[in-house]
């Protein structure tokens, strides 16, 4: 596929098309897409994309970390990993193939070193946490300056270690990689002369000496993360430059609401959709996401609590107290957008479904 002379990007309103599977580890697999229109994909290194899957009786709403970087904008790639339960990842590990096409809506996300040249970075994640990783460390591999990364993966068993090669691969060919692999076990037959076990402060300073002078970002499971911020606080570190990304309910750190309001669940409210006619009513407690499912009216959702951005959602009149976590900007708020899961109605509120 050739550049187009004047490039088109991609948006959210055409679907895209998988066009390479490709196995990672045992239990994680790259899923490759393109857009149908040849267009290009733009993004931050570090954002993640909201999946729309066709589950029985979905559909499913997922959101993935974008694993390739815009450096190499024909395609986009995100990486998943099944876990015990999971519903949305196995139904892609089983279904989606070469040709399928899905909704996606995104890109998303603040968890980006993007605009910040100089850096001295370290990036430490665990498990699939390392997408967003690979996807920031391509990027600057590919603008070519001079990289000072120290990049630290934490894995059960070497052979578990996503992007292994790849992260090598560049290693090998620039100064300025500086790979740490940690394992808490080794392969049967492998012999292991790496860091093993749980990472820690002392790893941490034997990896990353000058670790004081560089922007941390972390990704992983929440236990992980709680442990490297632990770490770092109690070594002096400025947590002002430690930086996380996470798929579960951090704490609520942004507001776009009337000062003065305050959700009362013992004051009703009224929710209308516009695009239907349906009106319903409501407390001020209940968001508009849990009364559109009320009124039987999808507004699709991800992760709901104001991360994903998924459920944004024109609000067209009226007032609604929201405190979200990221997933919507402040340029969207000013243009009358809200993210349903978070937004609580004070009054009547009409919005654009």
């Amino acid at each position: 596929m050739a550049l187009p002379d004047q490039p088109k990007f991609w948006t959210d309103n055409e679907p895209l098309e998988c066009v390479a599977v490709l196995a990672e580890t045992r239990n994680v697999v790259t899923f490759c897409f393109q857009a149908p229109s040849g267009a290009l994909f733009r993004y931050d290194p570090g954002q993640f994309l909201t999946l729309e899957l066709p589950v029985p009786g979905g559909p499913l709403y997922r959101t993935y970390t974008i694993s390739s970087s815009p450096s190499r904008p024909m395609s986009i790639t995100v990486t998943v990993k099944v876990q015990d339960g999971s519903i949305g990842t196995r139904w892609m590990m089983d279904n989606l193939k070469v040709g399928s096409r899905l909704k996606a809506t995104g890109p998303a996300g603040t968890f980006t070193n993007a605009g910040k040249p100089g850096e001295k970075l370290l990036f430490i994640s665990a498990g699939s946490g390392i997408t967003p990783m690979m996807s920031m460390t391509t990027y600057l591999y590919d603008l070519g300056p001079d990289l000072d990364i120290v990049f630290v993966n934490c894995a059960r068993r070497p052979s578990d270690i996503i992007f292994r090669r790849r992260l090598e691969h560049m290693a090998n060919r620039v100064q300025g990689i500086d790979l740490k692999w940690v394992v808490s076990g080794a392969d049967p037959y492998e012999p292991w002369t790496g860091y093993q076990g749980r990472f820690n402060q002392l790893m941490l300073g034997l990896m990353a000496p000058d670790y004081l002078e560089r922007d941390v970002y972390c990704c992983g499971p929440e236990d992980f993360m709680t442990g490297v911020r632990e770490a770092l606080a109690g070594l002096g570190y400025d947590m002002a430059r430690y930086h996380q990304e996470s798929f579960h309910a951090p704490l609520q750190q942004a507001e776009d609401v009337p000062e003065d309001a305050t959700p009362d669940e013992d004051v009703a409210s009224e929710v209308v959709f516009s695009i239907s006619g349906k009106r319903q009513t409501c407390a001020q407690t209940d968001t508009i996401l849990a009364v559109a499912r009320q009124a039987g009216q999808n507004i699709p959702a991800g992760c709901t609590f104001g991360v994903c951005g998924t459920c944004k959602t024109r609000k067209l009149s009226g007032e609604v107290h929201m405190v979200h976590n990221g997933g919507i900007t402040e340029e969207d708020i000013a243009e009358g957008y809200i993210l349903a899961c978070c937004s609580h109605p004070i009054g009547t509120v009409e919005i654009e479904a």
